[in-house]
């Protein structure tokens, strides 16, 4: 049998099972939109499952590791897509993530937002006279000096201009997460995710980020696996453009019959 329009080259059913079968293997699902995408643009369906299954495919980190990654880009705040996190959530239980590790993820995920505050306030401290203002604590000073860069954080300007503010973002980092679960090399892989993907990219935390992952005992490959899943993001704007789509065509063939 087969199916196809008017301008579309015809697909065998055969050509069409094994596209979905080639997609569901390298990406473990099958939805609506890759449905209508199969039957509009088989070839995107093909070579989007090569390409953005080739990290996973290819790169060092376990499985677990890049399920608890898809784990933390989906449901970052910068993206909340809820169908991809519930779809990474299950598969990271499924291969060996505890609940310890989901939870370690979801704080880093909150801990995001606090990169941008520094930053921020960094930029305002440029442009205020900072004369009156009371040096940092010591003991605040040395609360973030035990921070580090763990976290990608710039705090001193937060820590001067409001100490108390300063002091209930470290307690929220140093005592919001489990207290278990992932290891500082695997958190340095989910933040460098989360700071690297397009919908939140931030070459500051980045460059704060690497030199930490690295004295920690990562290689390259393995920050270069981190940042090449984030690209996967994109296509959830594919999707949502495939259903709507699918929507408008239904409708207006309503309307023709």
């Amino acid at each position: 049998m087969q199916r196809g329009r008017a301008g579309d080259a015809a697909m065998s059913d055969a050509e069409r099972a094994r596209i979905k079968a080639f997609f569901m293997a390298e990406r473990g699902y099958w939805r609506p939109w890759t449905e209508t995408m199969l039957d509009a643009c088989p070839g995107f369906v093909q070579h989007y499952a090569r390409y953005a299954g080739h990290p996973a495919r290819s790169g060092p980190l376990t499985e677990r590791m890049v399920e608890l990654i898809y784990v933390a880009l989906d449901s970052s705040s910068s993206h909340l897509f809820e169908a991809g996190l519930h779809t990474h959530m299950k598969r990271a239980l499924e291969v060996g993530a505890s609940r310890a590790d989901i939870f370690d993820v979801l704080h880093l995920v909150a801990v995001q937002g606090i990169a941008r505050v520094g930053q921020a306030t960094d930029i305002l401290g440029e442009f205020i006279d900072l004369d009156g203002v009371p040096a940092i604590d010591e003991r605040l000073q040395a609360r973030i000096d035990r921070l580090g860069a763990a976290h990608a954080l710039a705090l001193r300007s937060v820590a001067r201009l409001d100490p108390g503010y300063a002091e209930v973002l470290l307690d929220f980092v140093e005592q919001g997460g489990p207290g278990t679960g992932l290891s500082p090399a695997e958190r340095s892989l989910v933040q460098l995710a989360l700071h690297a993907c397009l919908t939140a990219f931030d070459a500051d935390a980045i460059r704060r980020i690497v030199p930490t992952a690295l004295s920690q005992g990562l290689v390259a490959a393995e920050l270069l696996q981190a940042i090449q899943l984030g690209a996967h993001l994109a296509v959830h704007g594919s999707a949502l453009g495939a259903n709507v789509y699918r929507q408008v065509a239904g409708t207006a063939a309503e309307l023709k019959g």
